[in-house]
């Protein structure tokens, strides 16, 4: 299966490249990926209607010249827009286009024909359940666009060598038992990332990221009903949470770029997510939320550092930042999204955010949300530490914070809950990482060591978490990691920056200072001795001496 994988992914690659020389990463990233999602869901429409034709002896490419045609395509049309939510005629389908394209002469013009099926494809959903999730898919494959070539013909040449390309791949969709083609687009999605700079943090968040807050909010679990990322991207993030658990669960999602938007719901279908479990907006989470109404056992996000945000005064009367009697400022949003995400999280559920340093330690508005996150609520989990430049477009430090908000606050409880309840782990990770060219990675063997360690602390029966290494041997590593009780926190003024709690002073060797004294008087004696050399070489040569 790996090499299976591995060789698909080489294959798109190889085929993106093809359009790599006439346009930009973000512009030849739309045409392949849409092209791919487009042969996937003629793929689907074929093994789909040949099922329901199987009894009647007939194939799909057939039906169109059949006497009985529109009773045939009416009856697949209704079933297929319930079951797959889209519909396709047997002459729209990829193949058909791919094979008319190749066929030489003038027929083999197809950029017209093509851009009338992509725009059928979204009318074939009007009315039903699924036109939302299927409208403006392929807004941004623009057929006419001069980046596809100076005349016409180039343009059509150009999109029919990267169809006739595409076809020749063996998607393998029929295998119901693996996700490889889904796992290649989410490859192909990466490397589009590694190399769009700044703007790969719009849509993206590197696989061993997403790992590590997949894995948090699902310790102890092996189902979910919901996940939520309210600022989802390609939604890359909330795919990896659900391959954490056995069971399916219901995708939420919100996403402010109309492309990033398209590219989101592309790839919940491309992982054959039925578009009836996946809920994905396009809005500004913060200023108009979708969702507000819900609350999700899981929430994962890694929103925009420090972006701006209006910040009204007309959100103080907003229940997700009311309660805490401040805004976040309006020229770094980050806790605004977490008072979003506290909001929208349920009473047994647990959320992760990646967020910049800078949240740990600012005062002000942010000092006052975070003292009460944590003294009044008792909601923060932990703090985790993350190496620096291991996102893309940026290289600054960053954190991840881990909500939850089932820690109860009652002192009268069982003691041992009670002393488990009463704490935040700190997880400092900062320098386990791998440097690959110009950018870090965090190995296998650093996602684990993150994960065991905030397993140990969560899952602990027991724990006695007034200080260091006060859980089993082996649950906490000196310099590492650091179980603080909320007084302590307190004591720091509410202060998160994790040198406060993680030690991770490393002390020097003492230095021999008769040694080093006896090295000087050698150099000392060696320099005179230099110094005399010299002064008899220029007695000899008849000049003043330097000295």
């Amino acid at each position: 299966m790996t090499e299976q994988k591995a060789k698909l992914e080489q294959q798109l690659w190889n085929i993106a490249n093809t359009l790599r020389g006439k346009m930009d990463a973000d512009d030849f990233r739309d045409y392949i990926l849409g092209f791919i999602f487009y042969k996937y869901l003629s793929k689907k429409m074929d093994l789909y209607a040949n099922e329901i034709l199987a009894p009647d002896k007939l194939t799909y490419q057939e039906i169109e010249n059949h006497k009985q045609a529109d009773e045939y395509l009416k009856a697949i049309s209704d079933l297929s827009l319930d079951t797959l939510g889209y519909f396709l005629k047997p002459s729209e389908l990829f193949s058909e286009l791919a094979r008319r394209g190749n066929t030489g002469g003038k027929n083999n013009f197809i950029l017209g024909d093509l851009a009338a099926v992509l725009t059928s494809i979204e009318q074939s959903t009007m009315g039903s359940e699924s036109e939302e999730d299927f409208g403006n898919l392929f807004e941004d494959l623009d057929l006419k666009s001069s980046k596809l070539g100076k005349t016409e013909e180039a343009k059509n040449e150009l999109i029919v060598k990267v169809l006739s390309h595409l076809e020749e791949i063996d998607f393998d969709i029929a295998n119901t038992e693996s996700d490889v083609l889904g796992d290649a687009y989410e490859y192909l999605i990466g490397k589009f990332a590694s190399g769009a700079g700044k703007k790969a943090g719009e849509f993206y968040t590197p696989q061993q990221v997403s790992s590590i807050l997949a894995q948090l909010v699902t310790v102890g679990k092996d189902k979910l009903k919901n996940v939520y990322d309210p600022t989802c991207g390609s939604g890359s993030l909330l795919l990896r949470v659900a391959k954490e658990v056995k069971d399916e669960c219901a995708f939420y999602g919100q996403e402010s770029n109309p492309t990033t938007y398209n590219l989101c719901r592309m790839n919940m279908i491309m992982h054959d997510v039925h578009y009836k479990r996946f809920d994905i907006k396009n809005e500004d989470t913060l200023e108009k939320p979708q969702h507000i109404d819900e609350r999700f056992e899981a929430i994962v996000a890694n929103p925009p550092f420090s972006a701006n945000w209006s910040a009204s005064p007309l959100f103080m009367s907003d229940d997700r930042f009311s309660a805490y009697g401040k805004l976040a400022p309006s020229s770094k949003a980050d806790y605004a999204f977490v008072q979003h995400m506290v909001h929208q999280l349920a009473d047994n559920g647990t959320m992760a955010v990646v967020l910049p340093h800078g949240v740990l330690f600012r005062g002000g508005a942010e000092g006052h949300i975070r003292k009460y996150l944590i003294e009044d609520r008792n909601y923060l989990d932990a703090v985790i530490g993350l190496p620096a430049n291991i996102f893309y477009g940026t290289s600054i430090p960053t954190c991840i914070l881990v909500l939850k908000k089932n820690r109860k606050k009652d002192a009268e409880q069982e003691k041992a809950k009670a002393l488990k309840n009463r704490s935040i782990l700190f997880i400092d990770a900062s320098q386990h990482f791998e440097k690959v060219k110009t950018q870090n990675v965090l190995r296998p063997s650093d996602i684990e060591k993150i994960i065991n360690t905030y397993r140990n602390y969560s899952m602990a029966e027991v724990p006695n978490r007034a200080g260091r290494n006060s859980l089993e041997a082996g649950e906490l590593e000196d310099k590492y990691s650091y179980i603080a009780p909320l007084s302590e926190v307190a004591e720091n003024d509410y202060n998160l920056n994790i040198p406060r709690y993680v030690d991770t002073f490393e002390e020097e060797e003492p230095v021999d200072l008769a040694a080093v004294s006896k090295e000087l008087r050698s150099v000392a004696e060696r320099s005179r001795s230099t110094d005399a050399t010299i002064a008899d070489y220029c007695k000899q040569l008849g000049i003043d001496t330097p000295f």
